[in-house]
């Protein structure tokens, strides 16, 4: 993490998880450790830019990175002791936006298991 001073406990918690995929890659993570082809299906992001966002999480100590050696070698990224405390913030984000999308009413298709 480079910045070292915060003024808010919020600006730390978006420095760690802020922007569009970061969130929702450690969502996909949440239940079962998954291989970064399915984290990119799931996702629907550049592989430049999956790839920076699994680097940042993975420096930052939210997520681990394994590569396994097979042929081709695969590589399973999943949820750190960090990375699981972050897992009620990410609940209450889902049950925010699944009542926003009542109001709208729209069904959310990903995450009504969890809530």
């Amino acid at each position: 993490m480079k910045q070292t001073q915060f003024n808010c406990p919020v600006e730390v918690t978006l420095s760690l998880i802020g922007g569009k995929y970061k969130p929702l890659i450690l969502w996909h993570l949440v239940d079962c450790p998954l291989r970064y082809m399915e984290l990119q299906r799931r996702i629907n992001a550049t592989p430049k830019m999956l790839s920076q966002q699994l680097h940042d999480l993975e420096d930052c100590g939210m997520i681990h990175r394994e590569v396994i050696p097979e042929k081709p070698p695969k590589t399973v990224y999943s949820l750190t002791a960090l990375g699981d405390s972050i897992i009620p913030v990410l609940d209450a984000m889902c049950q925010w936006g699944t009542n926003y999308m009542d109001g709208l009413d729209i069904q959310p298709p990903c995450c009504s298991a969890r809530i």
